[in-house]
């Protein structure tokens, strides 16, 4: 989703970091051999989250939705030496894929994978962490929420995908099987009234909420 002119959207990537070549190489053969390629970050939002990461400096990073391992490698640019990423996704069959690319990278013994239900690995995850990505399935994202909250350190961020849903949150009636939009509707108003944080929503790609807690 384009907020901006396509022609202005395509100066502000142009104008903004280069994507790594790394990146570049792990997007083609996403595109080529794994479903769903649009779920990538992307160019543009990549070079987002890694300044994020780099004005955080994280210690432990926490994302919940690797896919193939964009994100992972994107946010990983800013962690700490001795620093360590978990990284959670479902999809077993994406192991391997997401393996091979961190390994590519200077990253790789820092990047700890974990295949199963977020919900259910987040609390045995023995850590606290600094930053955390949300960008798994939108139904859970208050429950993902909820779960890390007193595992995020003072100050750390949360990072949430997908906030705008290509603009159907600011919809009333819903198709009886979208169960993601008013979830996410919940989620938005979750962030904008819970005390423990303070957030701001950017119209970035399909919009992406900055949450802070105090």
């Amino acid at each position: 989703m384009h907020f901006i002119p396509q022609n202005l959207d395509d100066y502000v990537v142009a104008h903004s970091e280069d994507e790594p070549l790394l990146l570049q190489q792990l997007t083609r053969e996403t595109y080529q051999k794994i479903l769903q390629p649009r779920m990538l970050s992307g160019h543009y939002q990549g070079r987002v989250l890694s300044m994020i990461s780099k004005l955080v400096n994280p210690k432990n990073i926490l994302e919940i939705g690797t896919y193939t391992g964009y994100s992972a490698l994107c946010l990983a640019e800013g962690i700490q030496t001795l620093g360590v990423l978990h990284t959670i996704d479902i999809n077993e069959e994406l192991i391997d894929f997401q393996r091979k690319y961190f390994d590519k990278s200077s990253y790789g013994n820092q990047i700890h994978q974990h295949l199963g239900n977020a919900l259910d690995i987040i609390p045995k995850l023995d850590t606290t962490f600094d930053l955390v990505f949300i960008d798994a399935d939108k139904d859970n994202y208050s429950n993902y929420f909820n779960v890390i909250i007193d595992k995020l350190n003072p100050g750390g961020i949360i990072l949430s995908d997908n906030v705008l849903w290509s603009g159907k949150i600011l919809e009333t009636a819903f198709k009886k099987d979208d169960t993601a939009t008013p979830a996410l509707i919940k989620y938005n108003a979750l962030l904008k009234h819970d005390k423990r944080v303070e957030t701001v929503v950017l119209p970035i790609r399909d919009g992406l909420t900055i949450s802070r807690k105090l």
